[in-house]
C-alpha cells in the first residue's frame, strides 16, 4: 500500500476503525415516494434534497394529514 500524503495522514488516522452508517435505501425510497405523491415533485427535485430537508418535508406533510384526518397518527411516522 502506498504511503499517504502528509496532509492526509491526520484525517486518515481519524477515520481508521470508524464504520460509516448509510441511510437505509428502503427508507429513502419511502420518503421520496411520500413526497412525490403529495407534492408531485419530479425525481430530480427529490434527489436534490438533503437528508434533513427531506425528513422535514415528510414531517410537515404528516402533520397536515394528521390534522385533516383527525387521527392520532399521521400517514407517515418517523421511528
Amino acid at each position: 500500500m502506498p504511503p499517504l500524503r502528509a496532509e492526509l495522514r491526520g484525517a486518515a488516522r481519524f477515520f481508521i476503525g470508524l464504520e460509516l452508517a448509510l441511510y437505509p435505501q428502503n427508507r429513502l425510497y419511502q420518503e421520496m415516494a411520500f413526497l412525490g405523491y403529495y407534492m408531485h415533485w419530479p425525481r430530480e427535485e427529490l434527489m436534490n434534497l438533503d437528508h434533513r430537508e427531506r425528513r422535514r418535508w415528510c414531517g410537515e406533510i404528516s402533520a397536515i394529514n394528521k390534522t385533516l384526518s383527525g387521527n392520532k397518527k399521521g400517514s407517515f411516522e418517523f421511528k
